[in-house]
């Protein structure tokens, strides 16, 4: 049953998400006006906007004008709802669902964005970063980070988190810097946000998983002739994973990790 309530609750989460891709990157209100088409301009009732539902209801299609409504929309909405169900399945009734869900709705937003626009807004950065360093210090009651800094012997602290934050933000824009045409300032902030997200060493794993995701995926796109080799891929998507399976499997990787560094004499662990 809460299992169940995790996907409704995501679901709905998912809707406003949507509202907030669409509307943060023209400066517009998240609050005012209320959804309307964006075909004929009419707004929407409450029965156009059940999460996924009105979608199915409406075939796809406004009901005043018969524009498409973008599929994206109940997908993003079906896609949250199953992330907040794996968090619960993950970490049951406790604040870790709280702060991850939470956490996974930014990286989602910041994802639909940057595909969208190739854009990583300050309006969404700074605040999470004022967020994560008010729940930081909490951080060592929460299992989902204890296991991963717990394993190199170091606190679930503000310490911790400003340290991996500020180290990921260095790196970054030392890439930024050589490369200019290769990482946006976006990608440099955003860093420092999965730095204060998941402290260390969880920030190198998302870090590493996210460069080598978008290594493959830009490959791919030579290889397919879909980009050259001077266009931009927003790397913002390959961070957030990166983050997002940090936060659901973070500990498991730490475990992993520690086995095979045991297995190998005079490895440092």
């Amino acid at each position: 049953m809460l299992g169940a309530l995790a996907f409704l609750l995501g679901v709905s989460v998912g809707s406003f998400v949507n509202v907030v891709a669409d509307r943060l990157p023209g400066g517009r209100s998240l609050v005012r006006p209320r959804s309307f088409c964006e075909s004929c301009n009419r707004t929407l009732t409450s029965l156009d906007l059940v999460p996924i539902v009105s979608y199915l209801w409406l075939r796809g299609r406004c009901r005043h004008c018969g524009a498409r409504i973008p599929l994206r929309s109940p997908l993003v909405e079906l896609f949250t709802g199953a992330l907040f169900t794996l968090t619960y399945l993950r970490f049951g009734y406790s604040a870790e669902t709280v702060v991850v869900c939470a956490a996974l709705s930014v990286l989602l937003i910041v994802t639909l964005i940057d595909l969208e626009h190739g854009l990583i807004l300050n309006v969404i950065v700074f605040p999470t970063m004022a967020a994560l360093v008010v729940v930081a210090p909490f951080w060592s009651e929460l299992g989902f980070a204890r296991p991963l800094l717990g394993s190199l012997g170091m606190p679930a602290s503000l310490f911790n988190s400003l340290i991996a934050g500020a180290g990921a933000f260095a790196i970054f824009l030392a890439i930024a810097l050589i490369s200019p045409e290769g990482m946006g300032a976006g990608d440099v902030k955003f860093a420092g946000v999965l730095g204060l997200m998941l402290g260390f060493p969880g920030v190198l794993f998302a870090l590493w998983l996210a460069v080598v995701t978008g290594g493959l995926v830009a490959v791919v796109f030579l290889l397919l002739r879909k980009r050259g080799r001077k266009d931009a891929i927003p790397f913002g998507p390959f961070l957030a994973l990166g983050a997002a399976v940090v936060l659901l499997v973070g500990a498991d990787l730490s475990t992993g990790y520690q086995e095979f560094a045991a297995r190998l004499p005079g490895f440092w662990a």
